[in-house]
């Protein structure tokens, strides 16, 4: 994973984790790997990576079973919830970025059709 200095490490991680579980590449109720193991795949220091379960336990997204790990929600509601908070921040940092550079709501509608035929007919 690289990260961006501009952000903190423990939120891009965090996000991607989210990311993760919202697209099932983390499966609801599957393990996550121990705060050293995790550490060591993404090349962090592992205070880090347990800040990251901390917070994210803090939101219900991750708990911890005592002598057994950490491990993803599996409330369906709960990820219903994260999928659509991630799907917001992508449409209003989209319509946002479109804003300024003098679209309207019409020109971004009629352009998201034709990007989205443009791809369709490429796959």
């Amino acid at each position: 994973m690289e990260f961006n200095n501009n952000i903190p490490i423990y939120i891009q991680v965090m996000e991607k984790i989210k990311q993760d579980i919202v697209s099932g590449k983390l499966k609801s109720g599957g393990k996550m790997p121990s705060s050293r193991d995790y550490s060591g795949l993404l090349g962090i220091n592992f205070n880090t990576v347990a800040r990251v379960y901390r917070e994210m336990e803090t939101e219900g997204i991750l708990f911890t079973k005592r002598g057994l790990g950490t491990f993803i929600t599996e409330s369906p509601e709960l990820i219903d919830s994260l999928r659509h908070e991630m799907a917001k921040k992508q449409i209003e940092a989209f319509i946002n970025g479109m804003k300024q550079i003098g679209f309207t709501k019409k020109d971004m509608i009629k352009f998201i059709e034709m990007e989205f035929n443009n791809q369709e007919r490429n796959e």
